[in-house]
């Protein structure tokens, strides 16, 4: 049965980079395969893992409208479907990346959608661990995409702003009842220690920060020069403390 890993926050917080980090960890430690998923239409996790993404789903979910009375015959347009969502996965050896992606039409998507959704429960019973990379903000929640969930990374930046948009990504995954196992709060660039003014917040809402990951000149460069972040070093201030959460997260996981 698959882990699911899922990374929720506020746009600027560093959601892509912590996934990305999270998926380094589970490969550098005999994880794999592992499925990673870019539900974030403003796809950007292909770019993080040194993938090239040459189809979304969001593009195949637009020719799906259009082209859907061109199904071959014989097929059923499930089927169809299923074959054509195929053509996004981007393989390699130890990680298959899926990339949502926006689409263009303006047409429903709401059994598209249903399709998409059966199509990833089934892709992710075929791996160990999913990470999902969700979009800024609360959307994903609200329309119940993340579901299922083991671990749910909620990312703050250190921020006052971002503090508060944590504490409302958990009251809303409460209202809606969501099937998450385990949330963990992470703080995320912290220069030199946390602020008191973003402390005080935290405790104003009862936040414990499973961890809090330094602000690295190191995933800056690396992004700034688009090298994967998958290549970072070992030494790296920002890998040390997500391989550090994830051993203590994961310990009995069955990852060495």
């Amino acid at each position: 049965m698959s882990f699911n890993i899922a990374v929720a926050g506020k746009g600027g917080s560093g959601k892509t980079s912590v996934a990305s980090l999270v998926i380094r960890y589970l490969m550098k430690n005999g994880a794999g395969p592992i499925l990673a998923i870019d539900a974030d239409p403003n796809a950007n996790l292909g770019e993080s893992l040194g993938l090239d993404i040459k189809q979304t789903v969001g593009l195949i979910l637009d020719d799906f409208q259009r082209d859907k009375i061109k199904i071959p015959p014989g097929m059923t347009k499930e089927a169809y479907l299923e074959y054509k969502l195929n053509q996004a996965m981007v393989e390699t050896k130890a990680l298959d990346l899926l990339t949502m992606g926006r689409g263009e039409g303006p047409d429903c998507y709401c059994y598209p959608n249903l399709i998409l959704r059966k199509f990833a429960d089934t892709l992710a019973e075929n791996y160990p661990y999913m990470v999902m990379d969700n979009e800024a903000g609360m959307e994903h929640l609200s329309r119940r995409t993340t579901q299922n969930v083991d671990e749910l990374f909620i990312i703050s930046d250190h921020s006052v702003k971002g503090v508060r948009t944590v504490a409302r990504i958990r009251e809303l995954v409460a209202e809606l009842k969501l099937l998450v196992k385990r949330q963990s709060v992470l703080i995320n660039l912290v220069p030199d220690g946390l602020d008191p003014l973003v402390a005080e917040e935290m405790k104003k809402w009862g936040i414990d920060a499973a961890a809090t990951i330094p602000l690295d000149e190191e995933v800056y460069q690396y992004d700034l020069k688009l090298k994967p972040l998958l290549d970072l070093p070992d030494s790296s201030k920002a890998v040390r403390a997500v391989n550090d959460l994830m051993t203590k997260l994961l310990d009995g996981k069955g990852v060495k």
